[in-house]
């Protein structure tokens, strides 16, 4: 008989590491049980509205007739189990070949702050590979606290004020800087109990007590993005609790928000002369440059000219300067062929409205919530993670002190970093998270030219915690699953893998 549960509707990755960890025992002294329901509908406009394509559709429902839904309560403060409680929505999709079953694979969800709750339906979906993992692994998903169908609080906005065109000065930076830090302290006063319990080490425990009421001897893990320090995480909680796990695009331990960003824009400027290398080899198309230096320098030039005359077009928001070539010049390989159509349109740009590219790539509006989707990201939760998490919270005059750094170490795309307060102003306490070396069987992919998740991250984050890097040969951003998905599925089938995979293809113009 089929079980169901019952759901609240509700709505670059960063991870730091450093109070050592309580002890674990009070996460299994009782196990919960899943509360069983209705799984919710959804309709053909809240499915587009998810990223499932038309055509995606009856496969999706399909799917959703299999999926069981339920949610699982568990402590706020697991230091005091019998204290207010909150509930984590979980999913399961029980394997296809229940005869030759291999046992749970849960899927960590990216962010911080995404939801996981569908994840079994998306790995499923993704592509014909990726699906036989359903074949013999019950495929789980859930919504971490703060998110989604779980137990959550928001708190309202960013902060940020924005600024004029051209460089960023610096009384335009405090002014966005105390802003920033005054919503830092807004939001965190909201609700400091709840928002100050959002941690990577309370969502490990929250994914412990789902393996314990799923009545599951072990997890094995397919963390993504954030999922990949959430993964790592759990694992030095509970190891074992834990069988195989794939961490795609590693997230860094001991990274700061300051230092992540630090990390991002430098692997992204490393990342550059591939593209302009690109363009060079397609100079009859863009008309850039026949060398990558070439290239290079007439990016710089272009620049430079977009600061000291920033182009407005009629149908765009905001003037577009030299920090808007610095993006294009920081796409990754998957957008390259309308990156450089796009500089080479504002090298030759006089109309009053956006070229083609130009306007594709900036004149894009986020998209507005469906009725009835999931939520895309709770950035409640992600800003009290990472704030959580983070002890830098750098003054004004650190933060611009880094700032200009960095932009003279990275002079092409530099400009495309971002200028904040970080989490200066969130006014509760930094606490910290000791990872530890395990013996389990551990993959982790790193990405050779990815700048989201740099590919030193792999390797770093082997030092703390073990494990073998599988490197992909491409700068996309968690591709593993849709580029190298039979290597991940023999690898949880056999526990066998080899080191790497070519990843996502350069395209042609």
């Amino acid at each position: 008989m089929k079980r169901w549960t019952r759901v609240r509707l509700g709505v670059l990755s960063c991870a730091m590491v450093g109070a050592a960890v309580p002890g674990t025992a009070a996460a299994d002294q009782a196990d919960p049980a899943v509360d069983w329901k209705a799984c919710p509908s959804y309709s053909d406009a809240a499915i587009a509205g998810m990223g499932y394509p038309q055509e995606q559709a009856a496969a999706f429902r399909t799917l959703l007739e299999r999926l069981e839904c339920g949610t699982v309560s568990v402590p706020l403060d697991y230091g005091d189990p019998d204290g207010r409680q909150i509930t984590i929505a979980v999913t399961r999709l029980a394997a296809a070949d229940q005869e030759h079953r291999l046992g749970a694979l849960a899927v960590a969800p990216g962010g911080p702050g995404q939801p996981g709750y569908l994840d079994p339906l998306r790995v499923t979906l993704n592509n014909q590979e990726s699906a036989r993992l359903n074949e013999r692994f019950d495929l789980i998903g859930f919504d971490p606290r703060g998110v989604n169908y779980s137990t959550k609080v928001d708190c309202a906005g960013s902060g940020q004020i924005g600024g004029s065109a051209g460089p960023l000065t610096k009384a335009a930076a405090k002014r966005n800087y105390d802003a920033e830090a005054a919503g830092n302290r807004a939001c965190g006063r909201t609700d400091p109990a709840f928002l100050g319990r959002l941690t990577t080490v309370n969502v490990a425990r929250d994914l412990n007590a789902v393996r314990a009421a799923l009545g599951e001897p072990k997890l094995n893990l397919l963390g993504v993005s954030y999922g990949t320090w959430l993964g790592a995480v759990y694992r030095s909680l509970f190891p074992d609790r834990t069988g195989r796990v794939f961490l795609d695009s590693v997230a860094g331990p001991g990274n700061s928000l300051a230092k992540h960003e630090e990390t991002r824009v430098r692997a992204t400027e490393r990342n550059f002369p591939r593209f302009a290398a690109w363009l060079a080899r397609h100079h009859k198309t863009f008309g850039l440059g026949t060398t990558a230096r070439q290239v290079r320098a007439t990016v710089l030039e272009l620049g430079r000219d977009h600061d000291r005359n920033p182009r407005t077009f009629t149908d765009l928001r905001t003037p577009l300067d030299g920090g808007a070539i610095a993006q294009l010049a920081a796409r990754t390989s998957r957008e390259w062929p309308q990156a450089g159509r796009a500089l080479a349109e504002l090298r030759d740009a006089s109309g009053s409205t956006a070229p083609p590219a130009v306007k594709q790539l900036f004149g894009a509006r986020q998209p507005a919530p469906v009725p009835g989707a999931t939520e895309w990201v709770n950035m409640t939760m992600n800003r009290a993670v990472k704030c959580n998490e983070d002890h830098s919270r750098l003054s004004f005059s650190a933060a611009w002190k880094a700032y200009q750094k960095l932009l003279k170490s990275n002079p092409v795309t530099g400009r495309a970093s971002y200028f904040g307060a970080g989490c200066a102003g969130w006014p509760l306490p930094a606490q910290t998270t000791r990872l530890r070396h395990g013996e389990g069987s551990l993959v982790l992919a790193g990405h050779r030219y990815e700048f989201m998740s740099a590919y030193e991250y792999a390797a770093q984050m082997q030092a703390e915690i073990g494990g073998r890097i599988y490197t992909v040969d491409d700068d996309a951003h968690s591709s593993a699953l849709r580029e190298c998905a039979a290597d991940l599925v023999a690898y949880f089938t056999t526990g066998r893998i080899d080191r790497g995979c070519p990843g996502a293809k350069v395209p042609t113009p």
